[in-house]
């Protein structure tokens, strides 16, 4: 009788040590594509939404009562709804295979390891705030929560480059107190934006389906549209200001500009893009791009907070590696 036992158990080992060991290229190229990913899954989740596809499947997690994938019967929308669940998958594999590409250095860059965890542990919390929200019929509470979560992950993802590419926290600051505080105000900025206009949205036309609930209208936040676009505003010219700020302040303190530089430019277009949309009628297509920028924002604000404080370079390991 031939005996199995031996040569899988060499191939997991093989399999185990050929797992990096430092950070390369390998390891580089997935934390962007966990990014990339996430940003991803906004644009088609808003796609989803901004068509009126949010009940192209109505039941989770099946398709329907009684198919996993969406049917002939069910058009483009349970075409989209159901593609964007399918990208769902897309983002399992490469979060396993960015925890796969850091877990032999768990313990010399616990950072990239603990960021690699978070983004795979908050998938099924998405795939049953996702499935609660089918089952609400798109509560917009519901489907703000899901934003959120997406949002957050944008931030961990962001974060996981950043230390792929320039290592860990050395713990010493770059910059003065004063510019860490304008920091700290413009992530409240970034976080009250991005929640007011959670709320913005759902007061809106774009309710995620055409069908009526309960023989009446899709829930909405019951909130005043033109009110709640007046104060979405405010945050994000306050954070427009606070930004400012700090490309003038990196400027004459001569410290790195280019992440300040780069959240500038995406308020400036995230800006641009809510004043057009909401004086032409929230057209589908500037909604959308609204959203992507939303997520692209708070990867940018993760970026500035991070280079406040040295890194010790993307070669450097915390301990010893083992022999």
């Amino acid at each position: 009788m031939t005996r199995v036992g031996p040569p899988v158990e060499q191939d997991v080992k093989t399999a185990w040590w050929s797992l990096p060991r430092i950070v390369d290229r390998r390891v580089i190229w997935l934390a962007w594509a966990s990014f990339i990913v996430e940003v991803v899954l906004i644009g088609t989740g808003g796609l989803v939404r901004l068509t009126a596809s949010g009940l192209g499947c109505p039941t989770w997690p099946k398709c329907t009562a009684y198919s996993l994938v969406s049917t002939p019967e069910m058009g483009v929308h349970g075409l989209i709804e159901f593609g964007n669940r399918l990208l769902t998958f897309v983002l399992v594999v490469v979060a396993i295979a960015v925890f796969l590409a850091v877990v032999r250095m768990r313990r010399t860059r616990p950072e990239l390891f603990w960021l690699a965890f978070a983004q795979g542990a908050a998938i099924p919390v998405q795939a049953v705030i996702g499935g609660i929200s089918v089952w609400s019929s798109l509560n917009p509470f519901v489907v703000g929560l899901h934003f959120v979560v997406s949002a957050a992950l944008t931030s961990v993802t962001a974060a996981l480059v950043y230390r792929a590419l320039h290592g860990p926290l050395t713990g010493v600051r770059l910059v003065p107190r004063w510019y860490v505080g304008v920091v700290r105000g413009a992530v409240a900025a970034v976080v009250g934006t991005v929640l007011i206009g959670i709320l913005t949205t759902g007061s809106g036309p774009h309710a995620g389906a055409s069908e009526t609930v309960d023989g009446g209208r899709l829930h909405r936040t019951g909130f005043d549209t033109g009110v709640m676009e007046h104060l979405h505003a405010i945050p994000a010219y306050v954070l427009f200001a606070l930004t400012l700020v700090l490309v003038i302040g990196a400027v004459r303190l001569r410290l790195p500009s280019k992440w300040p530089l780069m959240l500038l430019v995406v308020e400036f277009l995230q800006i641009a893009v809510g004043l057009t949309q909401a004086r032409s009628g929230l057209p589908v297509g500037l909604v959308g791009t609204h959203m992507v920028l939303a997520g692209l924002l708070v990867a940018a604000m993760t970026a500035v907070v991070l280079a406040t404080t040295r890194s010790a370079g993307r070669d450097a390991i915390r301990e010893p590696l083992p022999a």
